[in-house]
Parts: C-alpha cells; sequence; structure tokens
C-alpha cells in the first residue's frame, strides 16, 4: 500500500495532473451551484473531453474532480435560495436556508465548505485503507439487506417532522411512495398511473420533484408575501459573518466524525449513495440530539447544516469503492464513470490495484489534492458569493423561476416535466402553508422505488417473508430501525419523568396536619 500510496502521489504532483484536478473541481463547483443540471449531465458532457487527454488516469481524475466538485458546490444555491444544485445537497437546505433568513448566510457557506472538506478527506483515508476489506462487506448485501435497509431511511421520517406532529409527515411519507409508483415498474415493465402519457412512463424526475418541493414555493411566497424579502441593512450583516467561533466549532466536530463514517459505509454500498446518505446523516443527528436541539433543527442548526454537508461527500468517496474493486457501479452518477473506464479500455475490478496501480492510488491521492483545492477555491469566494443576497429578494424571483424551469428542463428534456413542476409547486406552496414537512414525500420518493423492488425481489428469492428473520444482517437493520422509530417517545417519556420529578421535588405537596 505505501509502494502504491508514494506511486500515486508522484503521479499526481505533476504539473499536468495538478491542472486535470483544479480544472475538474472547478467544472464541477460552478456546475453544482447551478439547480438542476448534477454531476450525472456534466459527467456525461466530459467524458469526450475526457478521452482526448489520452490519459486513463488523467481522465479518470478529471471526471472524479468534477463528481465530487459538484457535491462540494451543490449546497450554494440550497443555502442561498433554496434550490438544491444537485440530489444530494437536497437535506443542506433545510437548515442551510433558515440560517441564510436568519443573516446568517456566509456562516452557513463557511460550516458547508469546511463539513464538506472534512467530509471528503475522512472519507479518501477510509478508502486508501479499506477499500479491498469493504468491497468485500459490499458483496454480502443482497435484496434482503436492501430492503432493510430502505426501512430504516423511512423509521427516520420524525426526524424531518420539524414542529409539525408526527402524522403530517407519516401522511407526506405515504404521497411521496405513492408519486413513487408513477410510471413502469421495474419487476413488470408495465406502465403505472401515467393517465395514458408516454412523458410519464419513466416516471417524474427527481430533480422536477426536489424544485417543485423547495424552489417553486419559495419563489411563489415571496411573490404572495413581500414582507419576507429583507433589508439592506439585514443583506449586509449576512455577507460580513462568515466565521464560526470556538464553541461552534466545538458542536459540529463530533458530527463530521460521526457522518464522514457514515457516509463513507453507505457510499460503500452500490446503489445507495450520497443523497440517501445526506438524509440518513440528517436523521441521525437530529435523533442523538438533545431534546432542546431538536427543536432548532429546521430552524437553522449549525448541526442539522453540517450532518448532510458531511455526509453526502464522504458517500461520494464511498462509492468508488465498488466501482475500483469489484466494477459495481455505487450510483448513477459512477455508472457513467464505469462507462468512462470501459470506453479507456480500464478494466475495473480486484486486479485494477495490481494491474493498473497509478490509477488506483493516483485517483486516491487526487481526492486528498481535490478536497484541498475545493476548500481553497470556496472559502475565499464566500463573500462575493454571498453578495447574491444584496439583490432585494423580489428582483431575485425571475432568476429562482429562470434556474428552476431550466434545470428541470435541462435535465428531462422533457416539457411535460415542467407542467408537473408547476402542479407540484403550487401543491407544496399549500403543504407550506398549512404546516405539512416537506421533506417526508421526497424520502418516501427516493426510497420508495428500491423499497419495493428489493422487497419483490426477496420475496420470489424465498418464496415468501422468511427472509426478515433467516437473514441475521436483515434482522439486524430492522431492528435497528425499530429502535429509531422507539427513541424518539422514550426519550421524550423520560424527559417527562424527569420534569414531573423535578417539579414534585420543587413543590412538595403540605403535609396534612394531623
Amino acid at each position: 500500500m505505501l509502494e502504491g500510496l508514494l506511486a500515486g502521489l508522484y503521479s499526481i504532483l505533476s504539473l499536468k495532473m495538478l491542472l486535470v484536478v483544479v480544472g475538474g473541481c472547478l467544472i464541477g463547483t460552478f456546475i453544482g451551484m447551478l439547480p438542476g443540471l448534477g454531476p450525472m449531465s456534466i459527467i456525461a458532457i466530459m467524458i469526450p473531453v475526457a478521452i482526448t487527454l489520452g490519459d486513463p488516469e488523467a481522465a479518470l481524475v478529471l471526471l472524479a474532480g468534477v463528481y465530487y466538485g459538484a457535491i462540494f458546490g451543490g449546497s450554494t444555491s440550497s443555502i442561498l435560495i433554496n434550490a438544491p444544485g444537485v440530489a444530494g445537497t437536497v437535506a443542506t437546505a433545510f437548515d442551510g436556508y433558515p440560517m441564510t433568513r436568519k443573516g446568517q448566510a456566509g456562516k452557513a457557506l463557511t460550516i458547508a465548505a469546511i463539513a464538506s472538506f472534512s467530509g471528503g478527506t475522512i472519507g479518501a483515508m477510509l478508502l486508501m485503507v479499506f477499500a479491498p476489506a469493504l468491497a468485500s462487506v459490499a458483496l454480502l448485501f443482497h435484496s434482503a439487506e436492501y430492503f432493510a435497509l430502505m426501512v430504516l431511511g423511512l423509521s427516520a421520517i420524525a426526524a424531518f417532522a420539524g414542529k409539525g406532529n408526527i402524522t403530517k409527515a407519516l401522511m407526506m411519507t405515504i404521497l411521496g411512495l405513492m408519486l413513487a409508483t408513477v410510471g413502469e415498474s421495474a419487476l413488470f415493465n408495465q406502465p403505472r398511473f401515467t393517465a395514458g402519457l408516454l412523458d410519464l412512463q419513466g416516471g417524474i424526475g427527481f430533480i422536477t420533484l426536489a424544485m417543485a418541493m423547495f424552489a417553486l414555493p419559495e419563489a411563489l411566497l415571496l411573490i404572495l408575501d413581500p414582507s419576507r424579502s429583507k433589508s439592506s441593512g439585514e443583506q449586509q450583516s449576512e455577507i460580513s459573518n462568515l466565521r464560526i467561533d470556538r464553541d461552534e466549532a466545538r458542536t459540529i466536530a463530533p458530527v463530521i466524525g460521526r457522518q464522514s463514517l457514515m457516509g463513507f459505509l453507505i457510499g460503500v454500498l452500490p446503489g445507495a449513495g450520497a443523497t440517501i446518505a445526506s438524509f440518513l446523516g440528517y436523521a441521525v443527528e437530529r435523533n442523538l440530539a438533545r431534546p432542546e436541539e431538536q427543536a432548532e433543527f429546521g430552524e437553522g442548526s449549525i448541526k442539522g447544516l453540517a450532518a448532510p454537508e458531511t455526509a453526502n461527500n464522504a458517500a461520494c468517496t464511498g462509492s468508488f469503492v465498488p466501482l475500483l474493486t469489484l466494477g459495481i457501479p455505487g450510483s448513477g452518477t459512477t455508472a457513467i464513470l464505469l462507462g468512462a473506464l470501459i470506453a479507456l479500455n480500464v478494466t475495473p475490478g480486484p486486479r485494477l490495484m495490481v494491474d493498473a496501480p497509478e490509477i488506483f492510488w493516483g485517483v486516491i491521492m487526487s481526492m486528498y489534492i481535490g478536497n484541498v483545492v475545493l476548500l481553497i477555491l470556496n472559502l475565499p469566494l464566500i463573500p462575493y458569493i454571498a453578495k447574491l443576497l444584496t439583490v432585494p429578494r423580489n428582483y431575485l424571483i425571475p432568476f429562482i423561476l429562470f434556474f428552476t424551469l431550466m434545470g428541470v428542463y435541462i435535465g428531462q428534456n422533457n416539457a411535460t416535466e415542467l407542467l408537473i413542476l408547476i402542479g407540484l409547486g403550487v401543491l407544496a406552496t399549500v403543504f407550506r402553508v398549512a404546516g405539512f414537512p416537506l421533506a417526508p414525500l421526497l424520502i418516501g420518493f427516493i426510497l420508495g422505488p428500491m423499497l419495493e423492488n428489493n422487497f419483490a425481489r426477496s420475496v420470489q428469492l424465498y418464496d415468501g417473508v422468511a427472509f426478515l428473520w433467516e437473514r441475521p444482517m436483515t434482522g439486524g437493520i430492522l431492528i435497528l430501525a425499530v429502535v429509531l422509530i422507539v427513541l424518539p417517545g422514550v426519550r421524550s417519556w423520560l424527559k417527562a419523568r424527569r420534569e414531573a420529578r423535578q417539579a414534585a421535588h420543587d413543590h412538595p405537596e403540605p403535609k396534612p396536619d394531623n
């Protein structure tokens, strides 16, 4: 391993490779800031450019830089205008945008940059040390385990209830599961709930739904309620407040440590990816927080911002484990990277570390360099990025609408998606006014197809539901899901008991006179 690291470091520190790393990070960062485009689209566009480099290592390093650069930069639009740049930064908007509305946009961007850098760097270290072993563990996950993992994700909806009640969060999750059934079933290849429209056979696009839930309602609410626009004095405070103090650093440090590990492990699992890692990271941190801290989630919690930003970047790095060691794509983006590798006559798999160590270790070392480059690029730019907020909010409305509509159309290349966007956006605005949390709907929509498909495969393989107790790993994950469901109620009950005991101690009942 040491020889491989030295060889990778030697190759990546050449002038050509450093320029490739910086170029990939720059392209990825700016594309990630544009709502709706995402890394998959730009990587597909960049493949011909990468191939013309004539060097498989340089080509993969360029595409990898674009990938984690897009995730790194995707938080910007989530934080500033509530329009997620990429799917993996949807959870970033839950607390990032409330911080912006409180006049803490600069601080939110700083925390996002530090958390992204930390998650990506720790993920690269874990990739270096544990890649071969984790590839073997990933192979142990079958359909039954993936089904249990999706149940675990759904069990975390309480974390997204906000100040609303769990019943509303559950209703929104069910609505998300229903929307996920639109289109052709992966198992039976039959269209469902398409109303006879060919454009709906592929289902509703995730970017369409994310924009409809967040960006479009924000623009509509600004139109309906002009008082949401901020004064110039508040805007100036947003730009000047960039630093985090020592107490805030201590608060987010354990969050970054936990979510770097958890996000990396989720990224290792084929098919999971940065989006699921960010949602699960947010839910876990809220459940672990003290009751007084839980009330801050969704209202501008720095823990709620650091958790998804750390987890999604660590998951990006983790997704390279099955790609490089097994030749199995860990996400949709790494599936495109796999196609690029094949086009470059590179065969990923167990022999890659032996046959082409310069590629394997060069990519890992480029992640270290790339994360440093991204931090250097992003931190000095924060004051200039935050200047976007000096523009009065009502003037931002046309830009929000333009990027929302453009992102959805380019991402899907389908005019019907624009009509779906408008319809769902109006519905989401009504939900927000009525106090319904929107995040559970996205959770149900993301996890629904994987839940359905893996459950159906498991039932076919085991001729029933015996897999629930015959596979220990499946049972263990389901038990963890039950714990996540029960834990908030138990903590609330214990808190009520403590308060009642304290009240009885402070105000004892008077003894009756004899």
